[in-house]
């Protein structure tokens, strides 16, 4: 243990790839997530719309896992989910929620804070219908986040209803959708040498957006 210690202690990176500097950045940070989101993709980023999206209990008892944005726009950014799992019941009881992307090429980080509401019918609609067939067989499938008795449960499930639905027409079940996160703040950070980082925080004042530097 004392070894695995050491070995953790010196996995140190010292970042200077870039700067940001709030002179320089756009008046909306949706705009500014959009420029850093397009070099992330141009960068070839594995993963960028990777995010962890953490949510919590109504008595303030967190939890994290990794999803992936769906869209974003001036509204807010969105994800899909099964409203029943763990993370679907939270967000019913507690809907502040908070989003974190990581581009480690470009040593970057966003974070966005705000709450969360579900999408409508017809948006959770036209993106579901969108999906390849064995992700829209798999929504019906798992019964997400509840206890299951082996693997085996699941793929007989999966092959009961692929015969149900042998086509591409396929419905939305009616227990999985979007939800849209309207920011509150959203930050961006920077790595920096020394860890004296670049942190640009964004936070929603009077239907405006405030623009602020962080200590690192």
């Amino acid at each position: 243990m004392k070894d695995l210690r050491l070995y953790i202690n010196s996995l140190r990176h010292d970042f200077a790839k870039q700067t940001l500097d709030e002179r320089d950045v756009n008046d909306n940070p949706v705009l500014q997530f959009e420029k850093w989101f397009k070099e992330a993709v141009d960068t070839h980023v594995n993963e960028p719309n990777a995010m962890t999206v953490s949510t919590a209990t109504i008595d303030g008892k967190p939890s994290a896992r990794i999803l992936l944005l769906r869209n974003f726009n001036e509204d807010g950014f969105v994800f899909y989910t099964n409203y029943t799992s763990r993370k679907g019941s939270e967000i019913d009881k507690n809907p502040y929620c908070a989003l974190l992307f990581f581009w480690p090429e470009l040593e970057r980080q966003v974070r966005i804070e705000g709450i969360l509401q579900k999408q409508t019918v017809e948006e959770s609609d036209l993106y579901f219908n969108t999906r390849p067939r064995g992700s829209k067989l798999g929504a019906w499938t798992s019964e997400q986040s509840k206890i299951i008795g082996s693997r085996d449960v699941l793929e007989q499930e999966y092959e009961k209803l692929s015969a149900k639905y042998p086509g591409e027409n396929i419905p939305r079940p009616p227990y999985w959708g979007g939800f849209l996160l309207k920011p509150v703040s959203i930050e961006f950070w920077q790595g920096r040498p020394s860890r004296l980082h670049d942190r640009i925080l964004y936070t929603m004042e009077n239907s405006k957006w405030e623009i602020e530097r962080l200590a690192p």
